[in-house]
């Protein structure tokens, strides 16, 4: 039987997530300490913020399946998607996720989960059809790269802080209405506003610039468990041609997953979740060269 492959850590890739978890941690107490001074309740802020966060961790898998009008499948419902898994899973040395299908015909695939024992890993119906087997594994064995090195729990973390932030900087106007400006106990709507911003900020730019860099490993691990780097970047192309074809309102009402997703439903610099597919692509060809060396 041959030996599963080991893709190892990657370095750059713990570092980051772990800042990534610093940092966002610290902008989360200063809305903490925001929010208690409007509550004047440590137990009530410890309560609402506990709370939200069990809800995102345990829930956010199967909300953002639903979203998607995502199914988790049995061998007996999708046996060639689940077989390649299977294969994958052991070459990879993982545990088996659970299998879902959305039934879209955006091409794109995506992980979620918070742990690999308890991840779950989807495929759409556009990508099943679009894509040959070869670069449908490279895909997949992409998402299972993502459920190794476990930046998919880590990305549904940070989007809690980011989610957090939102919802304080949409509600902040009626926080502020409430309070007077006579009252010394309670920061100014102005305080509540600005510090609500600027850690909503820093969440999204952190959340960003993590995606990106977790996408670049996830490829690597993908290509190194497949031994093809040159089908997961055929895949790519393909899927971004693919992404045309698809009416925009659909491509706009699956945005909120496009940090989990293989590839955007939008494109865009700065704001962008994932790196240029170019720069994707040319990684990956030098991967191939490499990996074509060592077997000469």
């Amino acid at each position: 039987m041959p030996r599963p492959t080991s893709f190892g850590k990657d370095t750059g890739l713990q570092i980051r997530m772990a800042v990534t978890l610093f940092l966002l941690g610290a902008v989360y107490v200063a809305l903490g300490a925001v929010l208690f001074l409007f509550l004047k309740s440590a137990v009530l802020m410890i309560v609402i913020l506990g709370g939200l966060a069990a809800l995102q961790f345990f829930t956010s898998d199967k909300l953002a399946l639903a979203a998607m009008g995502a199914r988790v499948v049995t061998p007996q419902e999708a046996p060639q998607l689940h077989a390649m898994i299977d294969r994958l899973c052991v070459q990879a040395d993982l545990p088996k996720p659970q299998v879902a299908i959305a039934n879209t015909r955006m091409p794109n695939a995506f992980a979620l989960g918070r742990s690999p024992k308890k991840a779950t890993v989807c495929a759409t119906t556009g990508i099943m059809e679009l894509l040959t087997p070869a670069e449908l594994e490279g895909v997949m064995a992409h998402e299972l790269t993502h459920v190794a090195n476990r930046d998919v729990a880590i990305m549904t973390v940070a989007s809690f802080f980011a989610t957090i932030a939102a919802y304080i900087v949409q509600f902040g106007f009626f926080f502020g209405g409430g309070s007077s400006s006579d009252d010394d106990d309670n920061p100014s709507f102005l305080v509540l506003f600005l510090v609500s911003i600027v850690v909503y900020f820093v969440s999204f730019l952190l959340i960003q610039a993590l995606s990106r860099y977790r996408e670049f490993a996830a490829d690597r691990g993908a290509a190194l468990i497949t031994g093809r780097p040159s089908a997961l970047s055929s895949a790519l192309y393909k899927i971004s041609s693919g992404m045309g074809q698809i009416p925009q309102k659909d491509l706009r009402s699956a945005s909120e997953l496009n940090a989990f997703f293989i590839f955007p439903t939008s494109i865009g610099g700065l704001f962008a979740t994932h790196p240029p597919m170019e720069k994707r692509i040319e990684a990956l060809s030098r991967l191939e060269a490499q990996l074509q060396g060592q077997r000469v």
